[in-house]
């Protein structure tokens, strides 16, 4: 329990939260949504790879020791810490060195995210085990919640991001009292060692500094959580905080005007960042906010590979160049998959709640399958899988430093998949306008959500080993007969032979690929849903100017036990080189075992489907076919996610 002098510091604490200024914001009205996120108690994930590697992560979190969690906070404020040290980024050690070791960079920096993974996992699966670890984690990190935590500390706005993240999540959504004074506390000893408002890397760099770490502190980031803060508190010194930190001048200011300032920056953090823009929309009305976040959004899918992912070497390129084309030849760290999924979850939810538009579902698809559900799992050692590589020799890895960079975003977003796959309302289709009842299925996954419908539940349970096989079947269970709409995604790629059928009757209107498909008619226990998607072969490509010489030689080789070093280009550039990524649906398929140099596009788009369907084989004009595989089953092996194309 938290000692009296603990209480007493939260008390003060508070206090001081509450009497921060409260600036004034023009807009007195909050932003409209269409759509709106279920509570995590409403869905379950049924037995399912996604469900597994979710509950793989939650097992993990509820296994690591809870002094070993704390240590670095109870290290930091002169508090005894029994236990054992984590090591890697997450401990107190003074070996830090920028150029060198990371160990003792950030310590406890990732506390938060694992306090945020099981306060929604204590929800989702009622476990009191999993509450009761939450409410000891509060109780433990309450009494370091002072500002010398942050003394000499090397990104506080990052830890803090993430502790506030935590605290709210166990208040609002494990329902851990005590969360809320820690919260108040939290902030109140993080704001002193803050900047005046949120700082750009350029900015931070010509800032007082001892080390260069400091000037990659991620202020900008705050606002979202800041906002969270404040709804799920209703203190205005939350939404203060979060108007201070927006990053207007430099970054929402001209994406909202449509003008792209994004190349050159760090790619995650500043992804992440769309989530603080529609927060500002969705807390303050600001249409500007919401502008920034659509405008940045399409710049960065502008500069996507075909699995979803984006910013190679953690960096964000400029549009309508090869930049991207070329990173597949020289750049292993291809995107921050745990990370980088996390944040393009989050931003795709916040855009398909406010704009209806189906197409943020089929990106957050994209992601999905080829990026995080293929992630190796995190250890209990520390070791966490943080780049995908979609180079010419593509190997999955763990991070070289333990409990790296946002170690606890891979156990969030396994937790949030319930809540990205079904959205309350339905938004507005050529069957009719948007209305706040109904259900909007978005992902096709193992699943089952329960909501109300004029005071009766209803439960929907959805079936479907989707997408290997093209299929998914919806099964309602009523207590009455009701009348209302359950809208479906219908992706882009989908082919026209795709159907919707109830009850194994033909649905009444026409499907369109890339649209939202809205059913509307009284439901009765039992009634059955079924999707049959046409999955055709399809190739994505990009163009990089180079020499063929600098190709890569066919491959064939055992499975490989160390990164290979990506192959660099030294000749000078002589022609466009296409290179294409094979998909089938949301799923790019990349080439293992024996390849060879370049193949023929038709001969990608005429690849065998497996019995399975979980794999393809191109028999191109050599000797020898290729396997291709979704990045869900590959393992150790080398893969190639690009094929370089033959001439014409």
């Amino acid at each position: 329990m938290l000692t009296r002098r603990a209480l007493l510091k939260s008390t003060v604490a508070a206090a001081a939260v509450s009497a921060l200024p409260i600036r004034s914001w023009a807009s007195p009205t909050t932003g409209a949504t269409v759509l709106e996120q279920f509570s995590y108690d409403k869905i379950k994930l049924l037995p399912g790879p996604l469900h597994e590697q979710f509950t793989y992560h939650h097992r993990l979190l509820l296994s690591l020791d809870n002094d070993k969690l704390l240590k670095p906070f109870r290290e930091r404020t002169g508090l005894a810490a029994p236990g054992e040290d984590m090591g890697g980024w997450y401990s107190n050690s003074p070996f830090f060195d920028p150029h060198g070791s990371f160990d003792g960079f950030v310590p406890g920096h990732s506390f938060g995210q694992y306090l945020s993974a099981l306060s929604r996992a204590s929800v989702i699966t009622s476990d009191p085990a999993t509450r009761a670890k939450v409410q000891a984690l509060v109780t433990g990190i309450s009494p370091t919640l002072t500002s010398r935590f942050y003394d000499n500390y090397t990104l506080p706005a990052y830890t803090f991001d993430k502790t506030c993240c935590g605290l709210q999540e166990a208040y609002a959504i494990a329902g851990i009292a005590s969360a809320g004074p820690a919260l108040d506390t939290a902030l109140a000893a993080a704001l002193p060692h803050l900047p005046e408002k949120a700082l750009s890397r350029p900015e931070q760099r010509v800032r007082p500094h001892t080390n260069e770490a400091q000037t990659w502190d991620e202020t900008y980031t705050l606002p979202e959580n800041l906002f969270l803060a404040y709804k799920r508190t209703n203190k205005p010194a939350y939404r203060d905080a979060a108007i201070r930190f927006l990053e207007d001048d430099l970054y929402f200011n001209p994406l909202s005007e449509d003008i792209n300032v994004l190349p050159g920056e760090h790619a995650y953090s500043h992804v992440n960042a769309f989530s603080s823009a529609m927060q500002a929309y969705l807390v303050l009305g600001s249409e500007k906010h919401l502008r920034a976040a659509k405008n940045a959004f399409r710049m960065l899918e502008a500069q996507s590979f075909a699995t979803g992912g984006w910013g190679p070497g953690e960096t964000l390129l400029r549009p309508n160049t090869d930049e991207l084309a070329h990173s597949l030849f020289t750049q292993a760290a291809s995107f921050e998959t745990p990370c980088g999924a996390y944040g393009h979850f989050k931003i795709t939810r916040y855009l398909l709640r406010v704009t209806g538009d189906p197409h943020y579902g089929d990106s957050m698809e994209r992601v999905l399958y080829n990026t995080v559900a293929g992630a190796k799992p995190m250890l209990a050692d520390g070791s966490a899988f943080y780049y995908s590589d979609f180079t010419q020799t593509g190997h999955k890895t763990y991070a070289r430093d333990k409990w790296p960079c946002c170690s606890g975003t891979l156990p969030q977003i396994a937790a949030d998949y319930g809540i990205s796959t079904y959205l309350s309302g339905t938004p507005q289709t050529k069957a009719g306008p948007s209305s706040r009842n109904g259900l909007t299925v978005i992902l096709y996954i193992p699943s089952q959500v329960t909501f109300d419908h004029a005071g009766s539940p209803i439960t929907l349970t959805q079936e479907t080993t989707y997408p290997a096989t093209p299929t998914t079947s919806l099964r309602l269970e009523l207590a009455k007969e009701a009348e209302f709409p359950i809208t479906i995604r219908i992706p882009a790629w989908s082919g026209p032979a795709t159907r919707v059928l109830i009850n194994g009757k033909p649905a009444d209107s026409e499907v369109q690929p890339g649209t939202f498909h809205t059913l509307h008619r009284t439901w009765k226990s039992g009634d059955r849903i079924e999707l049959a998607f046409e999955m055709p072969l399809r190739t994505e490509t990009l163009t990089a100017s180079m020499t063929r010489t600098d190709l890569p030689a066919p491959h064939s080789s055992a499975p490989l036990t160390t990164t290979p070093a990506a192959p660099i280009l030294q000749k000078e550039t002589t022609s466009q080189v296409r290179l294409a990524a094979l998909m089938r649906g949301p799923v790019v398929f990349m080439a293992t075992g024996a390849w060879p140099t370049e193949v023929a596009e038709t001969d990608l788009t005429s690849a065998k489907v497996a019995s399975s369907g979980e794999s393809l084989v191109v028999q191109p004009d050599t000797p020898s076919a290729t396997t291709f595989k979704p990045y869900t089953l590959i393992g150790d092996e080398t893969y190639r996610t690009y094929q370089p194309l033959k001439s014409s």
